[in-house]
């Protein structure tokens, strides 16, 4: 599933390519019919992100909501566009270029009070201006649960992902089990400070890029054309740092990666 850095890149592109004109708003799949009616031919006015969430604000106050989801994607290209190619579920298509949307969780037409109780629901994303990290931080010190698992709830922090969690909590040597009436203020404030500078990194390179200089060496990525990352699909392999073995787990459903040395209990 994207990240929220990821969703914040495709707001700013959205921005870039269609704000300030009409739109052209389609559903060759069908599915998406009558929510492409709502907003064909309207001046979208702003596009903007809220962790995995992405807004499309139209002149009429109608909003596109899309949530990606795990196999959601936009696909972009020049005008004028080829024929539709699989299961489209939106196109848009503006001055000079047109994009295509397959497989999201969510693509719906929600008016200003329904977006409004979603942006309620979301915890503070570390790339929104203004957001409040007491917030997130008086929802961990209140729970029980592990950081680990509150770092992914959206509730509590809205556009961390599954690399994000584990490369934050191995860069502060936080143990993944530890509650979060456990983390103190401080901690938490090193993190957030940390979170938001690793995420505008992403949001400026595209990429996910968490392993220090002086730590990037060794054995390569995860994945070709993948920076390195310091535990995250690592299981097994030695800890850039110490050498000891790092581990895994499946934590409420998802993958958890960690180094047992450096990330004591």
């Amino acid at each position: 599933m994207p990240e929220g850095h990821t969703l914040h890149r495709l707001a700013r592109l959205h921005q870039q390519r269609f704000a300030g004109a009409p739109v052209r708003v389609s559903s060759p799949q069908g599915k998406f019919s009558e929510g492409a009616r709502a907003v064909e031919g309207r001046v979208l006015v702003r596009a903007e992100a809220w962790g995995k969430h992405l807004l499309h604000h139209y002149d009429s106050g109608l909003i596109v909501h899309v949530h990606l989801g795990l196999y959601g994607a936009f696909t972009d290209s020049e005008l004028p566009m080829a024929v539709p190619v699989g299961q489209v579920r939106m196109r848009m298509i503006g001055a000079d270029f047109g994009t295509d949307l397959r497989g999201p969780t969510a693509c719906e037409v929600l008016g200003p009070d329904e977006v409004a109780a979603i942006e309620a629901r979301l915890g503070p994303d570390p790339l929104r201006r203004r957001a409040d990290p007491g917030l997130a931080f008086r929802r961990i010190a209140a729970s029980r649960r592990s950081i680990a698992a509150l770092l992914m709830d959206q509730k509590v922090l809205a556009g961390v992902g599954n690399v994000y969690r584990a490369e934050l909590l191995f860069r502060h040597g936080v143990s993944p089990t530890r509650a979060g009436v456990a983390m103190t203020e401080e901690q938490w404030s090193l993190m957030w400070t940390d979170l938001v500078a690793l995420m505008k990194v992403g949001l400026r390179r595209g990429k996910i890029i968490t392993v220090r200089r002086e730590h990037d060496h060794g054995a390569p990525s995860y994945a070709p054309n993948r920076p390195r990352t310091y535990v995250y699909r690592r299981a097994g392999e030695p800890c850039r740092v110490c050498g000891a073995t790092v581990l895994h787990t499946v934590l409420e459903g998802r993958n958890l990666f960690w180094c047992p040395a450096c990330q004591p209990d």
